[in-house]
């Protein structure tokens, strides 16, 4: 299924779980209801850096479908890391980053590739 956005209130989510986490990295797997990107899971046993965020994909709820992932650049750097480039293919098509200050703008989101693509805010 195509994916045409990505739901205001998941946006707003992405935005304080930046904050709440700032310094530190958070990483999440994103789910998708009739082609929205609407809703997330933080899995169990993510290592949390400042530099990085990691877990292992075996601790995804099994009935996750793996549309992609969401997570943080506390250095507000909106661009995929190599490790992020890395690890983009293992989760999905659609890869959002949220960095710091977390406002409105300070988003963007990747495929798989690492190439961006522009999602609809919705609702």
């Amino acid at each position: 299924m195509a994916i045409r956005g990505i739901s205001r209130d998941l946006l707003s989510m992405l935005f304080e779980l930046g904050r709440e986490h700032h310094p530190d990295e958070f990483v999440a797997a994103l789910r998708e209801q009739n082609g929205v990107i609407r809703d997330l899971d933080l899995v169990p046993g993510t290592i949390v850096g400042e530099e990085s965020a990691s877990f292992s994909i075996n601790m995804l709820p099994l009935d996750v479908r793996k549309i992609g992932s969401a997570h943080s650049h506390p250095n507000g750097v909106l661009s995929p890391s190599t490790a992020d480039l890395r690890f983009f293919p293992t989760m999905g098509r659609y890869h959002i980053i949220v960095g710091y200050p977390y406002g409105q703008r300070d988003w963007r989101c990747y495929r798989a590739d690492g190439s961006p693509v522009q999602l609809e805010v919705i609702g």
